[in-house]
């Protein structure tokens, strides 16, 4: 493991207020559709030790907004996402490697009960007092994932050919952290 240059040290929660999980994904094989979760948590431990540095997340899959009322609540459904049995999906760490503010934070993801693991690429975007004087941490982290690796299938022919979504779901999280007394 090398060391997470520059972070300063400590538990961060994540202020989910001025953080965000979203999401891209083809529709139609012309365009992207985008979305958003709403409600989300998680924690940051950046220890002295970088080997015993941690981050896990949780997300409420109920909270998808995509901006269409409609496809939001097909997206709920046993079809997409079965947030009746899943209402949680989560992201916990299990290890990291690189140093600066460049780095791949690798953990498993859990989603629709399916765990399997992912390599977020994370950029440090750094450290400072907001205007309360709570000291906070910023990462931007992207990966791409196969939602049909998580049991996520539903999908629809199109007269043309092809079919109506893409398997690739290109995740985006920015995160701003706050450091716990």
């Amino acid at each position: 493991m090398e060391h997470l240059i520059g972070i300063p040290t400590g538990t961060y929660a994540i202020d989910a207020s001025h953080s965000e999980v979203a999401f891209t994904i083809r529709h139609a094989g012309i365009a992207k559709v985008r979305g958003r979760f709403t409600e989300f948590s998680g924690a940051v431990v950046v220890a002295d030790n970088p080997a015993d540095s941690t981050a896990n997340a949780t997300i409420v899959a109920s909270s998808v907004d995509t901006g269409n009322a409609q496809r939001d609540g097909h997206l709920q459904s046993s079809d997409f996402f079965s947030v009746e049995t899943n209402p949680e999906w989560t992201f916990t760490s299990t290890g990291f490697a690189g140093a600066g503010e460049d780095f791949t934070l690798s953990g498993d993801l859990t989603v629709n009960g399916i765990t399997k693991p992912v390599e977020l690429e994370v950029e440090y975007n750094g450290a400072g007092a907001d205007a309360y004087g709570n000291e906070r941490i910023g990462f931007s982290a992207s990966t791409e994932i196969s939602r049909t690796d998580f049991d996520i299938t539903w999908n629809a022919p199109l007269e043309a050919g092809g079919v109506l979504l893409g398997d690739k779901v290109k995740i985006l999280i920015e995160v701003s952290a706050v450091k716990q007394a």
